[in-house]
């Protein structure tokens, strides 16, 4: 998860996936390898606001690896080169989150925020994925309605049943049938790591390093685990479990603890005397007080123009607040939503990206979390799980548990999702707050675990989803900067303590 916002293993499984996963990616990492890197026409990109010295280039790549000579696709890169050609050491690949993201501007705005010394050391590389933005892009074509948030995000009825969950799943998965053409089975985490691969070589960089985030990470740990000796320096930012079963079942699963770890901040921040949108005196109130807004607007749903859906009903309140945990800087925003429900008013309806926008991104999303694993099928199987979670995890309503679109997807995975192991170079850093509602750190330190030796992690006191250089702390900030730029990690796992930065 990032911005749409942009969502324990089972060992005996692992030797059917490692036997089909890793070879596949050896030959086709063995492909780019020997290739020589193809002459790259770089370009000014498009875009407002962008550093003049981004410039852009595009590769073609298979649609299918398993078929390299086949039907090929675009891949959008971009660069801005180091800044002190005498320090350079190589690419640092700006991974980013979602699924259904890019980071193809990122080299001019988050890049910018990375220390002096980091940006004298690498080229900055950003990217969109396959099927995102100005690459070879999908779409779905879906209805209106499909595109709220509270339809990709499944949140069961109020009574907790997912009939129309299931039946949203079913127009929608027939949607990308009918109209995402054949790329939309093409899209998983596996070959955006064997694409990431190709432009590494497209590059001419024997290895690369990168800065990961959210759903990135995943990407990062597949490429480590497909292509363990081209990695330099690799930071994982904002980690989820590598449950190579679940997957992004595992990642949905983990908002109702995710958000049992933030909602306390929040209520304490929004019960603070003094605050001028304070909700309730305590704590406890407050907490009170969300449950009690969130089933009467279950209930007696207030129209919304211009929203999507146009009305402010229960679900919509319970995504607005999880929303607005990914950030303390948007606490204020759901303690407004939160006093104007209570007067029975509504905010200003909030600004929606581009349809043409949505419509990209969502289909992205959806092929790469129903592409890497199968989902279950049945509508008993949900409700079973959404009662359960309901009941120990009432802020969630069941959600973390519910039927995506991927419960109906017509296509089958191509391969089983690569299992992550302890197997290959150390080479990362890991670094993760301690109060994440997308990538708790229960879920970071079992991607810890799996990467044994291979990895380091700092775990930052701090509260909010993207730990390095946006909501973490100064200790966490200079240990991964320190890192990136010397290669010089902890020598074991610790804790940043000290204040934000």
């Amino acid at each position: 998860m990032t911005r749409i916002k942009q969502i324990a293993a089972l060992f005996a499984a692992s030797a059917a996936v490692l036997s089909v996963a890793v070879p596949f990616a050896t030959a086709s990492a063995s492909t780019a390898e020997s290739a020589r890197p193809p002459h790259l026409d770089w370009t000014t990109c498009e875009g407002t606001d962008l550093d003049p010295r981004q410039e852009c280039a595009t590769i073609e790549v298979p649609m299918d690896y398993a078929d390299p000579h086949g039907k090929k696709i675009t891949l959008a890169f971009s660069r801005i080169p180091a800044e002190n050609p005498k320090t350079r050491r190589g690419a640092l690949f700006m991974i980013p989150g979602g699924p259904g993201g890019g980071s193809l501007d990122q080299p001019s705005d988050k890049g910018q925020k990375l220390p002096q010394e980091v940006r004298d050391t690498y080229d900055l590389i950003g990217f969109d994925p396959r099927g995102y933005g100005r690459s070879t892009p999908v779409s779905c074509d879906f209805q209106r309605g499909d595109l709220a948030r509270t339809k990709l995000i499944p949140w069961p009825a109020p009574d907790g049943t997912v009939t129309e969950s299931m039946a949203t799943a079913r127009r929608m998965s027939e949607a990308c049938a009918r109209n995402g053409g054949p790329l939309m089975r093409h899209i998983s985490t596996a070959n955006e790591a064997r694409d990431l691969d190709r432009i590494r070589a497209a590059l001419g960089e024997r290895t690369i390093s990168a800065w990961a985030d959210s759903y990135g990470t995943y990407v990062g740990a597949v490429y480590n685990e497909l292509f363990p000796h081209r990695t330099d320096r690799f930071v994982l930012d904002s980690n989820g479990t590598p449950d190579h079963v679940r997957v992004h079942r595992a990642w949905f699963a983990a908002f109702e603890v995710g958000v049992e770890d933030n909602f306390p901040e929040f209520a304490r921040w929004a019960s603070r005397p003094g605050n001028p949108d304070r909700v309730a005196g305590t704590a406890a109130e407050v907490r009170r007080l969300f449950l009690r807004l969130a089933g009467r607007l279950d209930r007696e749903p207030l129209p919304w123009p211009g929203a999507n859906p146009e009305q402010l009903n229960g679900n919509v309140f319970r995504q607005m607040m999880l929303d607005s945990l990914y950030d303390p800087d948007d606490y204020p925003a759901l303690a407004r939503l939160m006093l104007a429900a209570r007067k029975g008013i509504v905010p200003p309806a909030p600004q929606a990206p581009p349809i043409a926008v949505l419509q990209n991104a969502i289909a992205g999303s959806v092929a790469t979390l129903c592409n890497d694993i199968a989902w279950p099928r049945s509508a008993a199987a949900y409700e079973k799980g959404v009662a359960e979670s309901r009941a120990t995890y009432p802020l969630t309503a069941g959600m973390p548990r519910g039927a995506t679109v991927c419960a109906a997807w017509p296509y089958a995975p191509k391969e089983p999702a690569v299992r992550i192991t302890d197997r290959g170079p150390s080479t990362v850093l890991m670094v993760q707050n301690r109060r994440d509602v997308a990538t708790p750190l229960s879920g970071a330190l079992e991607l810890r675990e799996a990467l044994g030796r291979r990895a380091v992690m700092v775990t930052v006191n701090s509260t909010g989803h993207d730990a390095y250089l946006a909501n973490g702390n100064a200790c966490g900030d200079g240990t991964v900067s320190h890192f990136l730029a010397t290669g010089q990690r902890p020598t074991r796992d610790s804790v940043c303590d000290w204040p934000a930065s």
